[in-house]
């Protein structure tokens, strides 16, 4: 990758500055933003925190909730101190017309509806992952965001890490030389196979497009007790979440250059959760880099073999290699959602696209889906799909 390559893709953070927090690159137009929060308590709840990091932000006043389920619209009420709850969140979004709607929901099957009525109100959005269902549903909810003129960025919080800022310099500087692969796993947990490709797969698949550029192919194999996923493996994903099958996925994407990425999960017995990340290959060194916490390690060593030429994995901060960690008690998570929120408000005065974009979150998702569509077609298919349809809906 070439600076200016990276100057290019990173332009959008160029106000991220790392320290405790976020500060913005210009001042705010102005002095508050109306912030509302849908939520569906019983399923999925609000997701992880998106709804609770406005009150920590001085540019937003919460003023809404919306949630179907009259016990948890209290709690909720009384967690993010608004003072009106609605059942309805189209309700919510005729009388109040907020600025900017938190659309918190962990199910999927609520995210495209949600999001268009967000649209219709002339509301910007910060969406839980991953983005929705299908690629038809992505395709529809940035048409009605577009139509309006509206931002909608995704809690894909990875793209906030302050390391993840030190891992896109160490690569723009050359230090892993040409990039050779890029290896993604998912969690493997109970979920391993297509929950896991679809839930924890999102970020990987965002992870991996950011280092690398977007994806130009992908060729992919589903399994189920080691033999071909077929219609009779399809099987109602939890949460709302849609068609899923396999305990077992492989995949390999056509990066840039002469990069190639892969992804795999299944349902593992032992060490669950211990892969879930990206690993980064180039000809002079490897960076290993988890998801979720989001911690780095810089390994100098084009043998990829730590220790056989006396050098070993280094961690990455937000300082930079090998040095202290200078933010404390911060989750990725935390951090990663004020990041995110101050980010949209930043987008909306500018005019310009959040760091993690609704394309971004379409990508994501086109690269999921990629995986179903090669194993329905038996080989490697083009990306952007032309099947804007689940593929596992024409196995």
């Amino acid at each position: 990758m070439r600076r200016r390559d990276f100057i290019g893709r990173t332009a959008l953070g160029a106000g991220l500055l790392v320290a405790e927090g976020f500060a913005q690159s210009r001042p705010v137009l102005r002095r508050k933003y109306r912030v509302a929060v849908i939520g569906r308590t019983g399923r999925g709840d609000y997701g992880h925190g998106i709804d609770v990091v406005w009150k920590d932000i001085d540019q937003a006043e919460l003023v809404a909730v919306a949630d179907e389920d009259p016990a948890g619209r209290a709690a909720a009420a009384r967690r993010l101190g608004v003072p009106r709850a609605y059942a309805d969140y189209r309700e919510m979004l005729e009388r109040e017309r907020p600025d900017i709607v938190s659309v918190a929901p962990r199910w999927l099957d609520g995210h495209r509806d949600m999001v268009v009525a967000c649209a219709e109100a002339g509301s910007h959005v910060f969406l839980e992952k991953p983005m929705c269902r299908t690629l038809a549903e992505a395709d529809e909810m940035i048409a009605a965001m577009e139509r309006r003129g509206l931002k909608l960025a995704i809690a894909h919080q990875n793209r906030y890490s302050p390391t993840l800022e030190r891992v896109q310099e160490i690569l723009a500087e050359g230090r892993l030389g040409d990039l050779l692969e890029l290896r993604g796993r998912g969690k493997e947990d109970h979920r391993g196979g297509g929950e896991d490709l679809m839930v924890l797969g999102t970020h990987i698949m965002d992870l991996m497009r950011l280092l690398a550029g977007d994806p130009q192919w992908c060729l992919a194999r589903v399994l189920e007790d080691r033999q071909p996923v077929t219609r009779r493996h399809v099987r109602e994903g939890a949460e709302g979440i849609g068609p899923l099958a396999g305990d077992e996925i492989h995949a390999m994407y056509g990066l840039p250059g002469k990069v190639t990425g892969y992804f795999s999960t299944l349902r593992a017995r032992h060490g669950a959760s211990a892969r879930f990340g990206l690993h980064v290959y180039g000809t002079k060194g490897v960076l290993a880099i988890t998801a979720g916490s989001l911690l780095a390690w810089y390994l100098d060593d084009p043998s990829w073999l730590p220790g056989q030429g006396g050098r070993g994995w280094v961690p990455v901060t937000s300082a930079g290699i090998g040095r202290p960690e200078p933010l404390k008690n911060e989750r990725v998570g935390s951090l990663g959602n004020r990041r995110i929120a101050l980010d949209l408000i930043r987008a909306i005065e500018t005019d310009t696209q959040p760091r993690g974009s609704a394309y971004d979150g379409r990508w994501a998702l086109e690269m999921i889906m990629a995986v179903y569509e090669s194993h329905r077609l038996g080989g490697p298919v083009a990306l952007p799909l032309k099947n804007r349809r689940h593929p596992l809906e024409l196995l």
